[in-house]
């Protein structure tokens, strides 16, 4: 049976300036991620167009400049800094906020949780070799788009990394694999590559957040969840 991330319940919200921010944060694209210039603008209504050929229209701006990276970067495989913090207690340390995010967005609260176990052990200064930061191993460019001011900052991480998989679960119809794929190689990747791509880190990255994510499902002792021993696979049988 497909696994999915349900869609998050519509809700009302007054203003241009608001339906503005809010469309483009679930819009399309993923900043950062984009194999060609993507233009936009806000009509009358507040609604947010986007296109990647405007074919003169005025009215488009740049929204998203074309980029030559075609992976995010994520953390996985090993943060190159990792702050000497190893208690046990950061495992719950975060739970308020976890709990605010995944209620806020509509991401099951165990997904992000697992998200942030791969990404970075619950470390919230971890930095990855491809620069990505925070808990949930955002780039910079990303984090930006994801309205996060501070990526070292545990509750912005954790607001926006779950921000970034609603927008991925919306752009992938909320299968779980997909949605989770392009958290770590980017939603160009599997668009491209019609599903998980076969690089064999994000092949090992879809494995080992199940495997938390149904860890974490199974019991309500997150210490417990979070420490059980996940060797690392490069199939997804």
């Amino acid at each position: 049976m497909m696994s999915t991330v349900k869609p998050p319940v519509r809700r009302r919200i007054a203003g241009a300036v608001a339906s503005a921010a809010i469309l483009a944060l679930a819009g399309m694209f993923v900043p950062g991620q984009a194999d060609a210039d993507i233009y936009s603008y806000i009509d009358s209504d507040g609604v947010v167009h986007f296109s990647t050929a405007p074919s003169g229209d005025s009215r488009y701006k740049l929204y998203v400049k074309s980029s030559s990276k075609t992976r995010k970067g994520s953390s996985y495989g090993g943060p190159v800094h990792m702050p000497s913090d190893r208690s046990p207690d950061r495992f719950t340390r975060y739970d308020t906020w976890i709990r605010q995010a995944a209620t806020l967005y509509q991401i099951p609260e165990e997904l992000v949780r697992a998200v942030i176990k791969v990404e970075s052990d619950y470390d919230p200064r971890a930095i990855s070799r491809a620069g990505a930061q925070g808990l949930m191993q955002l780039m910079p460019e990303t984090a930006t788009r994801m309205q996060i001011h501070d990526p070292f900052d545990p509750r912005e991480s954790i607001f926006g990394g779950t921000r970034l998989l609603r927008v991925l679960a919306n752009t992938f119809n909320g299968d779980l694999d997909l949605t989770v794929a392009a958290y770590n190689a980017g939603e160009g990747a599997v668009t491209r590559k019609g599903g998980i791509p076969d690089y064999p880190e994000t092949q090992d990255y879809v494995v080992r957040v199940r495997t938390y994510y149904a860890a974490y499902r199974q019991t309500s002792d997150a210490n417990a969840a979070s420490t059980i021993d996940v060797a690392p696979r490069q199939d997804l049988q």
